[in-house]
């Protein structure tokens, strides 16, 4: 097997004797399972870190096929792994494509992003990594074991996820649950675990001054919404955890007819929720919206979001919402109850559809307070700025590639 080509410096050797090692651009991968995740989340992170000189590439299936991904990293790379962690791609076919292509762009980093990109990348470059070829960091959005899971499934995705602790240079978790399971767990790599508070929201995009009244008109007017009546938002994946369906069925238990309630994102469950909201008798209230790119003008042209998820690691689109001072009905689950409080939103128990139906009422009600929720949102949310988390992923960086400085520096060897 020929070995990777290290590109992370150059020597020369000045006119007083003395060699010089200077060190060339940086060489960093993200690893994703699907390039959605590099568009929602890491867009930002590849814009900072080619500002900062290095190569950045992206790394996921079909990303090839991503316009705004080709144009925001260096170069994209397909790879045949799945989100459905028992496919055998993700044994076979996708470990063998990272290292021939982690060897043949003889990255100096590569970080991973979601479970499934996050086992495979540690599975596959485990013994590149031992041989000090590359470095290797993982993010975890949300572990697959959580409180109020199956007890198998716990036992299988935290037994993967203490295995492969041992096979990484630092892990990011981005709530305190997952931070305290890490040592509960007793993983190996637990002291090169640390807690970053998730990947940050840009507070100066969803900013209340950025959205004009002409946007949030246009929106009521390309909903049909007529006077008076009231706009939920949901904004997420139409998928089974999400649990558009406890939305649905709170909507139309809530007793409040002017209120509508609008889904923005794609997934396989829209032909469901949109029978169930025939059934129930709010199919006319019920938007599905698809992708959308006015997610801010959509925020504020509502009066609040709606999160009734079963887990999540730690939802932006609650950030998102809450620095357009929007307040949040969502459930209390992991990463949600650290950004939802009492003074920005109301929290309910996974499944509890009534108690749903009585929030939603609540805001409809009590337009004053649901403004008070909304105006303590942005304070609450500066902790979780876009440009704090990107200094954090400075100091992870340099650390963990042993470089504080990427400056010339000299050595006599």
């Amino acid at each position: 097997m020929t070995p990777a080509v290290r590109r992370d410096h150059t020597h020369f050797v000045d006119p007083n004797g003395l060699l010089w090692v200077v060190h060339a651009k940086r060489r960093l991968l993200f690893a994703t399972s699907v390039s959605d995740t590099l568009r929602a989340f890491l867009l930002p992170y590849a814009e900072h870190y080619r500002q900062r000189g290095w190569r950045v590439d992206a790394a996921a299936a079909g990303v090839s096929e991503c316009e705004v991904c080709a144009d925001a990293f260096d170069a994209v790379h397909d790879l045949p792994w799945t989100r459905r962690p028992s496919e055998r791609a993700n044994f076979f076919e996708a470990p063998r494509a990272l290292r021939a292509l982690v060897r043949r762009e003889a990255y100096d980093l590569v970080h991973a992003h979601d479970p499934i990109a996050g086992f495979v990348t540690r599975f596959a470059l485990r013994r590149a990594r031992a041989r000090g070829e590359v470095k290797v960091i993982v993010t975890a959005h949300g572990f697959h074991f959580f409180a109020g899971n199956s007890l198998h499934r716990n036992v299988v995705f935290g037994t993967l996820e203490w295995l492969a602790s041992r096979w990484l240079d630092a892990q990011v978790v981005i709530n305190r649950e997952d931070e305290a399971a890490v040592h509960r767990w007793r993983f190996p790599g637990r002291a090169r675990t640390l807690y970053m508070p998730g990947i940050g929201v840009d507070t100066s995009f969803y900013d209340p001054a950025r959205v004009s009244s002409d946007e949030v008109a246009g929106v009521r007017q390309e909903l049909g919404l007529a006077p008076g009546q009231a706009l939920l938002l949901i904004v997420g994946e139409l998928n089974p955890g999400k649990r558009h369906r406890d939305a649905v069925a709170a909507l139309a238990a809530s007793g409040r007819p002017q209120l509508v309630l609008a889904c923005a994102g794609v997934g396989p469950l829209a032909a469901e929720i949109e029978e169930q909201a025939r059934t129930l008798g709010v199919g006319e209230r019920v938007r599905l919206l698809g992708f959308r790119r006015d997610v801010p003008a959509l925020l504020r042209a509502s009066i609040g979001l709606v999160l009734p998820s079963e887990r999540e690691g730690l939802p932006r689109c609650i950030m998102e919402a809450s620095c357009l001072e929007r307040p949040v009905i969502a459930t209390r689950i992991r990463g949600v109850t650290e950004l939802v409080t009492p003074a920005t939103g109301i929290l309910t128990e996974v499944g509890d559809v009534d108690a749903l139906a009585a929030a939603m009422a609540r805001l409809v009600d009590h337009p004053q307070e649901a403004a008070a929720l909304g105006r303590a949102g942005p304070a609450a949310m500066r902790p979780f700025d876009l440009n704090h988390v990107l200094a954090l992923h400075d100091e992870l960086y340099d650390r963990v590639l042993g470089d504080a400085d990427l400056s010339a520096t000299s050595s006599i060897e």
